[in-house]
Order: C-alpha cells, then sequence, then structure tokens
C-alpha cells in the first residue's frame, strides 16, 4: 500500500461528514469498553462480597448478630442490603404499626414491599449501562456502513471528475472506505459479546437474589427456612436473640 491510500488517507482526505462518522466510532468503542471494563468489575465485587455476607448469615447464630454485622460494615452488597432493609422493615412495623399508607396491612405485607423495592433497585443498579451497551452494539455497524457509502459516494465523484475509471483508480479509494464497515464491525462485536455476558450473569444474581429473599421473609415471618417445595424445612430455625432467650 503507498502513502496515497490506507486508512489514515482516507480520514485525512474525508469531508466534514466522514471525519464525524469516524469520531463517532471512536467515542462509541471507548464507552463500550469503559462500561465492559467498569461492569466486569463491579460485578466481581459483587459477586465476592455478597458471597461473604451470605456465608457469614447463613453461619450467623441470630439475627442480632447479622444486624450487628450490618451496623459494623455497612452494606457491601445486594444480599446485605436487602436483609438490613428487611429487619428494618420487620423491627419498625413491630414498633410503630402501620401508621402511614406504605406500611399498611400486616408485617408480612410491609416485609413483601420492602424487600420487592430493594430488589427493584438492585436490579436498576446492575442494569445500568446496559442499554448504552446495546445501543452501541446494534447501531454501530450501521454507522460504520454510512461511513463506507458515503465514502464510496465522494470516491466516485472525483474519479468522475478526474474522467480516469482505471481499475488501480477504483480500487484505492473503494477499498478505504470499506474500512469504515469494518471498523463498525469492530465496535460492535466486543458491545455485544460484553452485553450478552453482564445480562446473563445479572439474572444469575438476582435469581439468586430472590431465592435469598424468599428464605429471608419466611425466616423474618415464621422463624423457619423454606424449600422449593414452599413448606417450612426442619432446620433449626435462626431467631432474634430476643426470641432464643424467651425458649
Amino acid at each position: 500500500m503507498n502513502e496515497t491510500t490506507g486508512f489514515a488517507h482516507f480520514v485525512a482526505q474525508s469531508d466534514l461528514v466522514g471525519k464525524g462518522l469516524f469520531a463517532t466510532l471512536i467515542m462509541m468503542s471507548v464507552v463500550s469498553w469503559y462500561y465492559i471494563v467498569t461492569k466486569n468489575i463491579s460485578q466481581y465485587l459483587t459477586r465476592k462480597r455478597s458471597q461473604k455476607f451470605m456465608d457469614f448469615f447463613w453461619n450467623a447464630t441470630s439475627l442480632d448478630a447479622v444486624k450487628h454485622e450490618i451496623a459494623t460494615h455497612g452494606v457491601t452488597d445486594p444480599f446485605s442490603h436487602l436483609t438490613s432493609h428487611a429487619l428494618f422493615a420487620r423491627d419498625h412495623h413491630a414498633r410503630v404499626g402501620a401508621a402511614k399508607l406504605e406500611e399498611a396491612g400486616t408485617v408480612a405485607d410491609f416485609l413483601t414491599r420492602t424487600m420487592r423495592k430493594v430488589i427493584d433497585e438492585e436490579t436498576t443498579q446492575l442494569e445500568s449501562g446496559l442499554t448504552v451497551l446495546a445501543s452501541v452494539g446494534s447501531t454501530a455497524p450501521f454507522v460504520g456502513l454510512f461511513g463506507t457509502v458515503w465514502g464510496v459516494y465522494h470516491a466516485l465523484i472525483a474519479i468522475g471528475t478526474s474522467g480516469t475509471a482505471s481499475l488501480d483508480k477504483i480500487a484505492g479509494p473503494v477499498g478505504e472506505a470499506l474500512i469504515m464497515t469494518g471498523l463498525g464491525l469492530a465496535v460492535a462485536i466486543p458491545a455485544v459479546l460484553g452485553y450478552n455476558a453482564l445480562v446473563r450473569s445479572n439474572r444469575v444474581l438476582l435469581g439468586r437474589l430472590d431465592a435469598f429473599a424468599y428464605d429471608l421473609f419466611a425466616f423474618l415471618t415464621t422463624g423457619q427456612q423454606v424449600n422449593t417445595t414452599g413448606k417450612p424445612t426442619n432446620v433449626t430455625p435462626l431467631r432474634s436473640g430476643n426470641d432464643t432467650a424467651a425458649h
């Protein structure tokens, strides 16, 4: 390839539209890789912290120990976030009752609304940025294709103006323009793969969170863990310190 052809030459001789499309693809690539890297790091830390909290929760001697752990180390993952709000909702309803419309109903009703709200918040947080990846994955190939069409059009106009239509005069500019389509695909493919991987990871985490919420609800309302059949199991119940002392 000589010095008068190539991608750099194509960008240099492009008009404002061509340069704008090239800059758009570069920006889309930077943004998509930013979300791919940051979301993967965030999900790794979330899974690690969640597993640590879950190990502590199921090995705790009482719910008071869980409350102390959360008060000491704070909320660092979806599971501790859910547990913190659920414990607060139970204690708050037992202390003041249904003082507001959002607290109406039994403690089970209030717990259900509170836990569902927390799960919705965690879902929103986990899915943040995924719309950007989906948009980049679906639009980048068309942006690249538009750049190719625009480049071929101007190349053919230049060839027509010069009055020379030999193969060597056509192949170079058209080949340069086709690079924009390749660039669009290079931007879109990582975005699509990253989006699919993050969606699957979120689905797994939220499935575990829903299952934990069901078990936590059973503990807070009946004092027993509930299995997949919906019936209380015969495991030793996890109770608060006051309940244990009463027995």
